[in-house]
């Protein structure tokens, strides 16, 4: 009769239960960068979130995360270049026909992107550094990497996308007063500001879905980062173009 080792049964248990631990702690240093980021001082708005990602990087890799797992295997490069150019060009296109039409571009009327200079500067260096670069890393980078050891594709489309949309609310509030299209279409108040969350949540949660898909797709974080790049960034640019014509 064979006899079966004590470990040879519970391994398999314990490995579950550490890759789940690993999920949980992802989880609760992005929910707690961004309280400290939105809730702190203003350096810390700056510097929390890409302090965070390189951290959990780190994190993950000693718990044994592959860069493949992660998004960052060289392997992938040239495949993610060709998705990213793809998203790019797409995101161009579409951003230029709202600007041009005239139910959509008020929408592009932000107050921060009132000035050629301060889009440059948003676009080309604020953006990419303090937003889109580390919230993909620690997205569709860690948490993709974890979710997927943990529950596989299914788990990172839903749970990744559903914290990519609640990782928003707080840099919503104010959505609609600085913006004349939303302050436009949505009542003010309290009940314009709830609206406004719950449709930034909706939407950021909706992108991390196609963020997902280019990462899963592509195999690299090269297309999700400029495909959000390009939303954020091209965005920024045109507003900045929309407004200076609208005053000229």
């Amino acid at each position: 009769m064979a006899v079966i080792e004590p470990h040879a049964v519970t391994e398999p248990g314990r490995h579950r239960l550490h890759t789940y631990i690993d999920v949980a702690v992802v989880i609760a240093v992005l929910a707690g960068t961004n309280l400290i980021a939105h809730f702190t001082t203003a350096w810390a708005n700056i510097v929390s979130v890409p302090v965070a990602a390189i951290v959990l990087l780190a994190l993950v890799r000693k718990r044994g995360l592959g860069w493949a797992e992660l998004g960052l295997s060289p392997r992938h490069w040239r495949r993610g270049s060709v998705y990213a150019l793809a998203a790019v060009g797409l995101v161009l296109a579409v951003v230029a026909i709202g600007a041009l039409l005239p139910v959509t571009r008020p929408f592009f009327l932000a107050d921060r992107y009132a000035t050629l200079s301060g889009a440059l500067i948003a676009s080309m260096i604020v953006i990419p550094l303090q937003t889109v670069i580390p919230e993909e890393l620690a997205f569709r980078g860690v948490l993709h990497g974890t979710l997927d050891r943990a529950w596989g594709a299914r788990g990172v489309f839903a749970a990744g996308s559903l914290l990519f949309g609640l990782w928003h609310i707080a840099s919503s509030f104010g959505l609609t007063i600085g913006n004349q299209g939303l302050s436009g279409l949505l009542p003010g108040g309290i009940v314009g500001q709830v609206i406004g969350i719950l449709l930034a949540v909706i939407a950021t949660a909706a992108a991390g879905v196609v963020f997902t898909w280019l990462r899963q797709r592509s195999g690299s974080l090269l297309a999700p980062i400029a495909l959000h790049w390009s939303v954020n960034g091209l965005g920024a640019l045109t507003a900045a173009l929309v407004w200076h014509t609208t005053l000229a």
